[in-house]
Parts: C-alpha cells; structure tokens; sequence
C-alpha cells in the first residue's frame, strides 16, 4: 500500500479524504462538476478521549463505529464510495530529504534502503516507505539530486489499516498529515518560497516547513488547544467545558489590556511560539535549504481563536496568517459550504481529498 504519492490503477470514484486523529475524525469528498470542484460531502465527529492516544489505537472497536457514525452524517450527499484515503499521525512519522548521485529511478530504489537505515532509527523491515525524486535540487551541488522519503512505523500502519476495513471502507492510500496540509495549504506552483505551516490541534502542535510545495521538515510538541482552555479553566476556576466556550466567544480579549483570559493563556502561547523560534532555527542553521521563513501559517482547530494571530504576528517579529485549505480547488462563483471559521480545521481531510480527486482525473 502506498503512503506518499504514487498512483492507484482503477481508482473509481473518486476516493475521499479521512483525517483519523486522537479526538476526532473528520471527512471530506471533493468530486469534479464540469470545470468547477464540488464538496460532495463532509462531516467531523468526536472521538472520546483514550480510543486514540498519540498516535496510537488503543481502542479499535470505539473507532470503528465513530468511522461508521461520520459517513451516516456527513452531507449535504451521503459518502457513496468506500474508497478512502487516511491521514497517519505526524509522531509516528519519519520525513526526511536525501541527496543522492544523479541516477536512474530504478537504480534510486536500492539507493535509498541504504539512506532509510542510516537516517531512520528503526530498521527497514519495520517500516513502510515511500519515496519521490523532487524536481529541485535542494542541496545546490551539480550531479546531485534531492529525494523526498517518508517512512512509517509498519505496526502504526497496519493498525489504522485494519480499523479502516473493519469499518467497512477500501483503504487505498495513507498518507502523513504533513504531505496533506502541504497539499491543501501550499500553491501548487509555488516554487522557491520558504513556508512555515504552525497546525494547533488538539492534543499538540506540529509543524511543517516547505520549499514551494515540497515538505523538507517536520517536528511537533506536547502544546494544543486543549491546553489553552485548561489553563483558562484553572485560572479562572470554571469547567472546562465553560473556558471552551470563553474561549472560541471571546478569544484572548485585547491584548493591550491583557484579559483575563489572556493572561491564563499567555504561558501555552509563549511555549508555543518559543518552539517555533526553535524549530526556524534548527532548520535555517541545519539545511543549507533556505536563508529565512518567507511565510508563516496557522492551521488547526486552535487557529481560529480571536487574538491569536496579533499575538503571534507580535511575539514573533513576523507577519502569520490563517491558512486557505481552499486554494488549490476551484469553486467558481460558489463560496465553499464549510466556513471560513471551520476550513483550518479540515485542512489535512481536505489535502487527502485532493490527492483522491488527483488520481480520479488520472484514471477517468
């Protein structure tokens, strides 16, 4: 099975984009209607804290029927095809760019098991890998070529394989939740610029940087969403329930007066923006890829806090913005029909979709 992405013969219809986290699993099939894309269908429900834990299935049969519950509910048309392609957790993950000697692709094969044992620290027979030549030579060095490789813990795999097909659905591709945000956050023919991709979800942060469209670092931290609202519920001694709705109404309040609210979550966010600066760092003094981060992007549930963004815009020294899962799609006249509010959330469900609508062009 594939986990990057090469093509699947037959692929009819159309598969849809499965985005399996620890609290939550969300859907979205995109389909084409003449030379416009539709959202044929989405829907998210939640997963009860420990049925996924880090990365992790711990309680299969709990997954399972949330899976069979979310294609019951998602609309506004019933998810008809079985077909699927699901997100696999970033911590469970291995991204790496490689430089090889200009070669042929058949000879790159063997080339690179070589390259996973030396980079990976776990052996060749205990993962699944992938691998594509980019089109850019990421190291400058003539005679040499950059070669993305993505390499997956084969039990993590067969795991969420398994709770796929006893759900009932086909899985034909799974792919990282990095190559997927890169698909629905970055320009297709963007090519040199350098993209920081912040994702604040539930349970962590991740982040992604890119060359054009190309992912080349991946890291993430114990620092969420959820976070943020526990400290509020501390702080401010409500429930937890109370701080969330405090906190998607009121967001961090001005900043200038420093709120409440701002005030309990002003630690989760200096943590947060310190792993960034750390994470900038480590990859401009690492690779020789990039001289500086062009771009800065939320994504994730935790992004659409109000505040936020000033905050971190302010904190950083840098412009960010809220990430556009949209901008590779075609909608014409038709404003999508998951808000603008929600989209972030959706943006990994939204890359796996457009990779199921690439390979339906492909083969129709």
């Amino acid at each position: 099975m594939s986990i990057f992405q090469k093509k699947i013969i037959n692929l009819f219809p159309s598969s849809f984009g499965l985005d399996l986290s620890d609290l939550s699993v969300k859907a979205v099939w995109l389909e084409h209607e003449g030379n416009r894309d539709v959202i044929r269908s989405y829907g998210s429900v939640p997963l009860p804290a420990g049925a996924i834990m880090d990365g992790e299935i711990v309680n299969p049969e709990i997954v399972e029927e949330a899976i069979r519950t979310l294609l019951k509910k998602s609309g506004p048309k019933k998810i008809t095809t079985k077909k699927v392609i699901c997100s696999l957790p970033e911590t469970k993950a291995f991204l790496r760019i490689i430089s090889l000697p200009k070669m042929k692709e058949d000879e790159v094969q063997e080339a690179i098991k070589w390259e996973i044992e030396a980079n990976i620290p776990l052996t060749l027979d205990q993962v699944y890998y992938d691998w594509q030549i980019l089109n850019l030579n990421l190291t400058n060095e003539k005679d040499k070529m950059s070669v993305l490789v993505v390499a997956v813990s084969r039990s993590n795999v067969d795991q969420f394989r398994e709770v796929l097909e006893g759900a009932g659905l086909d899985p034909v591709g799974l792919e990282t939740e990095s190559i997927a945000e890169a698909r629905s956050l970055l320009l297709e023919k963007e090519e040199k610029k350098t993209t920081l991709i912040v994702d604040i979800g539930d349970r962590r942060s991740s982040f992604l940087i890119a060359i054009g469209n190309t992912p080349c670092f991946t890291s993430s931290v114990p620092l969420s969403s959820q976070m943020i609202t526990e400290a509020i519920s501390k702080s401010l001694q409500i429930s937890f329930e109370q701080a969330e709705v405090m906190k998607i109404k009121n967001g961090l309040g001005s900043l200038a007066e420093k709120s409440p609210v701002f005030l309990a979550a002003e630690p989760i966010l200096e943590s947060i923006a310190v792993e960034i600066e750390k994470s900038i760092d480590f990859f401009l003094s690492t690779y020789a890829y990039s001289q500086k981060i062009e771009h800065i992007v939320f994504c994730g549930g935790g992004s659409n806090m109000h505040g936020l963004l000033p905050y971190m815009a302010k904190r950083l020294g840098r412009p960010v913005e809220v990430g556009n899962p949209w901008i590779n799609l075609n909608f014409g006249k038709r404003l999508p029909i998951i808000d603008h509010d929600h989209s972030t959330q959706y943006s990994t469900a939204i890359g796996l979709a457009l990779r199921g609508l690439d390979e339906y062009e492909d083969f129709t």
